[in-house]
């Protein structure tokens, strides 16, 4: 079904460029890791060697998507958020009460997504945060069942924030009229894949390397001050420093 796409992918130059230097930042953090082979426990380099081949398989799975049509790419986020969706719940415990309210959820994933494909903007930014999560705990209500009633409604609706209106922001990016800046939206993305790994990898490298004060020992005993702080100032930095991709300015893109 034709669902009317007002934006089409144009590989440019520019976009070609972008695309290389993720695959190149992925290169150079498979090569630190082998370099950091030596400095860090057998636990710790595995994890570091997990962390890095997923981002290889996330980042060709997405470029593929991208590459094969905008029409491909929205069938590929919904259905990457289905699965976001289906794992929230296999954690999530259910009770059969919530039956119509998990129902809501599912249909919901296409409509989001069906909003981001009509380009309607107004919509597709206020019809989960706004619409669903007044209907929700309504629909949650006529259960009948009161027990942790607002505690089970609040984590079905940060679990569908997560899963489906943050993912689905990243083809929606594609549909931002930009002036300066049509037919170039790709970038975007690839910019933003490209900070987001460099981020988690090279916190994950300094907490290792400099690493001394815990931030949140019971929820995340690996994750140090150290790691954090430089992590977020090296990937601001490059992300900063490839401002050209972007519609951005360089303390623009810093700030971002």
């Amino acid at each position: 079904m034709d669902i009317g796409l007002p934006f089409m992918l144009d590989l440019t130059p520019n976009t070609l460029c972008a695309m290389l230097v993720v695959v190149a930042m992925l290169v150079i953090a498979s090569v630190t890791q082998l370099l950091l082979r030596s400095r860090l426990s057998a636990d710790g380099y595995l994890e570091l060697k997990q962390r890095i081949n997923s981002w290889w398989v996330m980042v060709g799975v997405v470029f593929t998507a991208l590459m094969i049509g905008p029409n491909a790419s929205l069938i590929f986020f919904t259905i990457l958020s289905f699965i976001a969706l289906r794992e929230f719940f296999s954690i999530l415990p259910v009770r059969v009460t919530d039956r119509r309210l998990i129902l809501a959820l599912y249909l919901a994933v296409p409509l989001q997504y069906y909003w981001v494909g009509m380009g309607w903007y107004g919509m597709f930014i206020v019809f989960i945060p706004v619409y669903l999560f007044l209907l929700l705990p309504i629909l949650a209500s006529l259960g009948g069942d009161t027990t942790r009633y607002l505690e089970r409604a609040a984590k079905v609706q940060w679990g569908l924030m997560i899963a489906v209106y943050c993912i689905s922001s990243v083809p929606a990016l594609l549909t931002l009229d930009i002036p300066g800046y049509e037919g170039r939206n790709l970038l975007l993305i690839a910019w933003l894949i490209i900070v987001v790994q460099l981020s988690d990898v090279l916190q994950y490298v300094c907490g290792k390397l400099f690493g001394k004060h815990k931030i949140a020992p019971n929820l995340s005993p690996s994750k140090t001050v150290e790691g954090f702080v430089g992590g977020v100032a090296l990937a601001t930095l490059i992300g900063a420093s490839l401002c050209w991709i972007t519609p951005f300015a360089f303390w623009q893109a810093a700030l971002f």
